[in-house]
């Protein structure tokens, strides 16, 4: 496994952040890769998503990238979270054992390098979200580092 890769695999479940509360999740295995989560903010955010096992009709796969903006004051830090582009890249009933590929193009007056201070930080995350045709709503969450790295053959971004 090369260096940066961030390997997606849950078994029983994604994430049990549902809608309604469910006692058995219909997620049995899903497994995939980010090919990193250190980030040069001029390449996309490539990978992919198999669904092994799923016993419920999957409505989407979608991927959320969200912008973290924490900054401090005198009673603690305020956090706030700001859902900058969101991707499907499912739709349908989810043939068990696809390869989803993942490719997301991070938008240019959105995103800006990772900058943490000793008040501030600006922090992205992606969350895969799987959403059932019954309401159900499986997320998980991972945090990326984005930078800004110049290719010396092409010039600056």
């Amino acid at each position: 496994m090369r260096e940066g890769v961030q390997v997606l695999q849950r078994s029983p479940s994604l994430g049990a952040n549902t809608v309604q509360p469910s006692p058995v999740s219909p997620i049995r295995k899903i497994v995939g890769r980010l090919d990193s989560v250190a980030c040069n903010i001029g390449q996309p955010l490539t990978g992919e998503v198999v669904v092994e096992e799923c016993s419920a009709t999957i409505k989407s796969i979608e991927l959320q990238l969200v912008r973290v903006e924490t900054c401090g004051y005198q009673e603690g830090m305020a956090r706030e979270a700001t859902e900058i582009q969101n991707i499907q890249i499912a739709d349908g009933a989810v043939c068990n054992g696809w390869k989803i590929p993942v490719h997301m193009v991070f938008p240019r007056l959105f995103t800006c390098p990772t900058a943490v201070g000793k008040t501030f930080k600006v922090e992205f995350e992606v969350n895969l979200v799987i959403l059932f045709s019954d309401g159900h709503l499986l997320t998980e969450n991972f945090p990326l580092k984005l930078s800004r790295i110049q290719d010396r053959a092409t010039g600056p971004l």
